[in-house]
């Protein structure tokens, strides 16, 4: 523990220098908490009610998961439901940022080769380095998920929207599955910088794993799929079993030998 908690405040004291990371990981967080709630005080008083939900022509998906709601109630649940995927996309975004220079960028400043020379172990190597993007993500995505919900309840929004974005669901995917996605992010974003020798060329290759999260956002929006808590259940355990196979092919992808002769 004491090499890994070495390399992790290596890499923050690192990391963090380069502005554009510092004000992704600060400025994150207040910006995906702010818009939602921006939305749901401007249209707190422009939705009328219309008592019998099948009326609101919302997906009959959603509709199971508004039992309990006005029909104002289920439009502003699931307007707000959309920005979920911004709690979802933060914890993938400020890994890439953080782990995709990682690998690479300590080659092009001439300090990797020092670092593989120790007797530092591979595994504890991408354990503090992936811990390193994996923290500030985590922190920052449970940051703006407390400042959504402290500013739901002082722009006395509905309890019944209050109670919406505190439903199984939303808990599930801002503590459970984002966390297992900064990990996987971080992984992806180690593994790309270990294989190519230029800082934007792993972070825009890591930016794929963004895609998938995109996917689904469109898809929902569409109304082909229902984030209800069967699909996010399914989920969490399919992205920890990708996890769980990363983590053990750490070292298999992960080739300090060659990396230090191929760059030569």
């Amino acid at each position: 523990m004491k090499h890994i908690r070495t390399i992790i405040n290596k890499e923050w004291a690192e990391v963090f220098k380069n502005r554009t990371v510092l004000y992704t990981t600060m400025l994150l967080p207040l910006v995906f908490a702010i818009l939602p709630l921006i939305m749901l005080k401007s249209t707190a008083g422009s939705i009328p009610d219309m008592g019998d939900l099948a009326t609101t022509g919302l997906p009959e998906g959603f509709l199971k998961t508004c039992q309990g709601l006005s029909g104002s109630d289920c439009l502003q649940a699931y307007l707000v439901s959309e920005f979920l995927f911004l709690f979802m996309v933060m914890p993938v975004i400020i890994p890439i940022n953080i782990a995709a220079y990682s690998i690479v960028g300590e080659k092009t400043t001439r300090s990797l080769e020092p670092l593989l020379a120790t007797p530092i172990t591979t595994v504890e190597l991408l354990a503090g380095k992936c811990f390193a993007a994996v923290i500030p993500a985590i922190g920052a995505t449970y940051l703006s998920v407390g400042i959504f919900n402290l500013g739901l309840r002082l722009l006395n929004i509905s309890p019944g929207v209050i109670a919406f974005v505190n439903s199984p669901v939303w808990l599930l995917a801002n503590f459970v599955l984002g966390p297992l996605m900064a990990l996987i992010s971080a992984l992806f974003a180690l593994y790309t910088s270990s294989r190519v020798t230029d800082p934007r060329v792993a972070e825009q290759i890591s930016s794929v794993v963004i895609v998938p999260v995109m996917g689904v956002m469109l898809a929902q929006m569409a109304g082909i799929v229902t984030l209800n808590l069967l699909m996010m259940l399914i989920s969490i355990v399919v992205v920890a079993g990708l996890a769980f196979a990363m983590l053990h092919l750490g070292n298999a992808v992960f080739e300090r030998e060659n990396i230090l002769t191929r760059w030569k």
